[in-house]
């Protein structure tokens, strides 16, 4: 690139690293700045998938990066009223968000705000005023730390109960955190057949955050993409946060390269927008089959009228037709 060009990312999550490292490799100069609001408490464990290490060690060219790590080899579930608890292969590592976040620090860029960046990526709020977002569901999650009765497999554990459902993420054999989603902890353990006969709670609830998904709109326009977090929230049962994360910012930082490089703005924003959205709309529709298939009452069905509410959004945002101008080659753009 014969001109170094200035970028600014607009906060400090996995999607802002991701951002912050591909395009210096670009040979951007990255301007990283902190949000403007607090931020909220860093999620003391997270599951990161297979397919989301695989990205990331593709992003920063370290087979080491997730090395030490508690690894997970299965999730137990009862999901369905009455149904007997499934196991299921799934191949994951616990970190806290934290120690995730120090693993992916960029290791340069300024600390500080630029006022004249050609593109400014947000990948935490607040995204400029005129930006709404819409919700799709009501639903809220809270964490406490738990200890194990017994070490048994190294699984993660996921119970449907009547008024929402339990999330049990081990970070050691003897230790893990408890995701409760829908009502507090001790209500959902006092209804637990799977999960309560396996664990003492070792600490108080965290406060409460969302679980429900919601996206921005818009989620680009000339001069500045919204990523990660701020993009997109999804549910924490089949969200695949980190993964996502990582995916927005592969396509975010190529097509800001693209369009630097000349590129029709206009024409790239949309495919940003559009691909953005059917991911979106395909995670509503994931997470609603499972919740069909949970839903014992009330609870369950306000949560499913909201993931159709939000089905409905993205058809319409999206329309008829393919609405996908390019297609990624590695980390780069080629027109279809």
């Amino acid at each position: 690139m014969a001109n170094v060009r200035l970028s600014t990312i607009r906060g400090t999550g996995v999607a802002a690293s991701c951002c912050s490292h591909l395009l210096e490799a670009a040979g951007f100069r990255v301007c990283l700045a902190e949000s403007q609001r607090p931020q909220r408490p860093r999620i003391p464990a997270i599951l990161v998938s297979e397919a989301a290490q695989a990205l990331l060690r593709d992003v920063y060219g370290r087979t080491d990066l997730f090395s030490g790590l508690f690894h997970i080899d299965c999730r137990i579930v009862a999901w369905e009223p009455g149904s007997p608890p499934v196991t299921l292969p799934h191949q994951a590592v616990v970190s806290s968000e934290e120690a995730l976040l120090e693993l992916l620090r960029p290791t340069s860029g300024e600390i500080a705000p630029a006022d004249v960046a050609d593109w400014t990526v947000y990948t935490s709020r607040p995204l400029p005023s005129f930006v709404e977002q819409h919700r799709f569901g009501s639903r809220t999650a809270s964490l406490v730390a738990v200890d194990l009765r017994d070490s048994g497999p190294p699984a993660c554990w996921i119970e449907a109960l009547e008024c929402g459902w339990l999330f049990l993420i081990p970070n050691s054999p003897v230790s893990g955190w408890l995701v409760s989603i829908g009502s507090p902890h001790d209500v959902l353990l006092a209804e637990s057949r799977l999960i309560a006969d396996r664990i003492d709670v070792s600490g108080e609830a965290g406060t409460p955050f969302a679980a429900y998904p919601a996206i921005a709109d818009p989620l680009c326009a000339p001069g500045w993409l919204a990523c990660g977090a701020a993009a997109l929230s999804f549910d924490p049962l089949c969200g695949d946060g980190t993964g996502n994360a990582v995916r927005e910012a592969i396509l975010a930082s190529a097509v800001i390269r693209a369009a630097v490089a000349g590129g029709n703005v206009d024409r790239l924003l949309s495919h940003y927008c559009a691909r953005l959205t059917a991911g979106f709309a395909r995670h509503l529709e994931l997470c609603r089959g499972f919740y069909i298939s949970a839903n014992c009452g009330l609870w369950w069905e306000q949560e499913i009228a909201g993931l159709d509410e939000g089905i409905a959004w993205c058809r319409q945002a999206n329309g008829p037709g393919n609405v996908f101008h390019y297609r990624l080659n590695g980390f780069e753009l080629q027109p279809i």
